[in-house]
């Protein structure tokens, strides 16, 4: 075997072996996110007597599920691929990262949070916004980007191994941001001229386009 055939070989041996070992294990990871969100929601359910509030579990796919949480949607969908931290990203300066390169590859989930109303009727234009990305390697070490808490609670992969109890306490961050983060009316002047065909379109079903800040976008977007 020549040289440049040894050289693909041993990619093939350890990285794409490297990327198969990390993607099983995020599905392992996502399967266990759905088992614990729906415990959390049986557990609220539980407490709930008003029969308005919202609380349910909802598999969409093998990566894609969806909890109802009063007038929210959080959507919990995993990556198929995996990722390598980019050469700048300040994790590369842990001793975690420096001894073993292959710490630095990661399965994505992410985490977006949309308004109930969007769903329930079909207004697709509506917007929805990432507040988390969990990212899980090899060895199960894992961070979380993302708003709110969910911004600085699991920072350091060389210390966070996911667990049960870990997973817990991302949903429930996850939940309590979604529920906390409140729907901003438009300013005046944007709504003060519709068409025709917008006003058809209220009267008929309210599918104007409706996000929960019109006009502001996260800074990652």
């Amino acid at each position: 075997m020549d040289a440049n055939s040894k050289t693909i070989l041993d990619l093939l041996l350890t990285k794409s072996a490297l990327k198969q070992d990390i993607s099983e294990d995020t599905e392992g990871v996502f399967k266990q996110l759905k088992t614990e969100s729906k415990v959390i929601v049986q557990e609220l359910k539980s407490e709930i007597s008003d029969v308005r509030i919202r609380c349910k579990f909802e598999e969409k796919n093998d990566n894609e599920f969806h909890v109802y949480i009063g007038s929210d949607v959080v959507v919990f969908q995993m990556h198929t691929n995996v990722f390598c931290l980019p050469d700048e990203h300040p994790l590369w300066d842990l001793d975690y990262f420096k001894k073993n390169e292959q710490n630095g590859y990661f399965g994505m989930i992410y985490i977006y949070n949309f308004l109930a109303e969007s769903f329930i009727q079909n207004r697709y234009n509506d917007a929805g916004y990432l507040i988390g990305r969990i990212f899980v390697n090899h060895d199960q070490h894992f961070f979380v980007e993302g708003k709110g808490q969910l911004g600085f609670l699991f920072q350091d992969p060389s210390d966070n191994k996911l667990s049960n109890t870990a997973m817990r306490h991302i949903i429930q961050v996850a939940f309590a941001f979604a529920l906390e983060f409140d729907l901003f009316m438009p300013p005046y002047e944007m709504m003060q001229q519709l068409s025709v065909e917008q006003i058809q379109i209220i009267g008929s079903n309210l599918s104007t386009s409706t996000g929960k800040r019109v006009g502001f976008k996260f800074s990652e977007e």
